[in-house]
């Protein structure tokens, strides 16, 4: 029977898209399903603000009455005016072994892309820097991440027949928490906040928190402008990422370094890992999921950590910031019996990022792709 593809338009349609890997993935120890409800909303342009520069069609794939695929086109018009191009993006491609769907699947975005005039297509890539990106081509054993896509190693060979290219790849590492704080780093805080004027800010009271968080993130804007794929936030953006991440933080693994006019330089953000948690309660946060989530969420019995953010501000990236971080993170990290951080995927040409690990008993554990094909002349 030939296949199908049928555009999601309703809400029914939609919990079926966001679920059909849930369904696919069930039996993998490795995945680590989205909570439902948060791609729910992502997909959603009443609750998404940015949709406010992007569009996208949503496809699922039937082959005998039976869903076996998923796709998302999008079109970031912001990214293009930013990057010059006339792109497409894929995201949420998931599908069956079988070429005749993901070609299928494939196809659909490539023609809505071409009736807009568009000339290529990347991904899989969101709406943001902070949507998840690249698909995993290494590492396909270790157990993902909650900000990360899971994806089977045959998706390889499928985007090798579609024609689709390396276009960036990113690494992930997993670090092993030190017993103890290098003496070397300790000094080197403490000379470089006596030095430049700077001075470490940890969170214990989240409207302290809350009121710095703004800044801080306009900082991560800045510091992360130059990298691949990226678009400015939005201030409809920044604070919907605030309102729905804010209240669930764990506050002892947050900080901030302030400069001499009180204004912040530099911010970082780990999280317990929520991988396990969401893995149990197959990404849906009732009967049981919600209080999984915040079991984890508050440390207990949690070892890891998951490396949201660290952003300097680029005037102030060659003064040592990231030593004053990770001395603090590290003591908090080492009173709280943590024992693996895990750093989320960096561009693999990110060399300043990579040097941050070297004294650390770490490994590179993974590694995702983000294609590209031309389209159009």
């Amino acid at each position: 029977m030939s296949i199908q593809i049928k555009e999601v338009l309703t809400k029914r349609d939609l919990k079926k898209w966001v679920d059909f890997p849930n369904k696919m993935y069930k039996k993998v120890q490795s995945y680590v399903p989205f909570l439902m409800n948060d791609e729910i909303s992502t997909f959603t342009k009443t609750k998404n603000p940015a949709y406010d520069f992007c569009e996208t069609k949503l496809f699922l794939a039937y082959k005998e009455n039976k869903i076996v695929g998923r796709i998302a086109g999008l079109i970031n018009h912001a990214a293009n005016k930013k990057w010059n191009t006339k792109a497409i993006r894929y995201t949420r491609f998931d599908f069956i072994d079988d070429y005749e769907v993901s070609s299928a699947l494939f196809n659909k975005v490539v023609e809505w892309g071409k009736e807009n005039g568009l000339t290529e297509i990347m991904g899989p890539i969101g709406f943001t820097d902070m949507d998840h990106e690249g698909m995993l081509v290494e590492g396909f054993d270790e157990l993902n991440m909650s900000i990360t896509f899971y994806n089977f190693p045959y998706y390889l060979n499928h985007m090798e027949k579609l024609g689709l290219k390396k276009d960036v790849d990113w690494v992930e590492y997993q670090l092993t928490v030190p017993e103890k704080v290098d003496e070397k780093l300790v000094k080197m805080s403490e000379f470089l906040q006596k030095r430049n004027g700077y001075k470490l800010i940890s969170y214990t009271d989240v409207k302290v928190l809350t009121a710095d968080a703004f800044e801080a993130f306009k900082v991560i804007d800045e510091s992360f402008s130059v990298l691949y794929g990226t678009v400015p936030l939005t201030d409809r953006v920044i604070n919907q990422v605030l309102k729905d991440n804010i209240p669930l933080m764990n506050l002892k693994y947050i900080c901030s370094v302030k400069d001499k006019n009180d204004k912040i330089v530099g911010f970082a953000v780990l999280v317990p890992s929520i991988a396990k948690a969401l893995k149990k309660s197959n990404g849906r946060m009732l009967p049981f999921g919600v209080f999984r989530l915040l079991k984890a969420l508050k440390g207990n019995n949690n070892d890891t950590l998951e490396m949201f953010f660290i952003a300097v501000k680029p005037e102030h990236q060659k003064k040592g910031i990231p030593a004053i971080l990770m001395n603090h993170l590290l003591k908090v990290c080492i009173e709280n019996g943590i024992k693996i951080c895990e750093t989320g995927p960096e561009l693999e040409m990110n060399e300043d990022v990579q040097s941050l690990w070297k004294g650390f008993d770490v490994r590179n554990h993974k590694r995702r792709r983000c294609f590209k094909k031309k389209i159009k002349d």
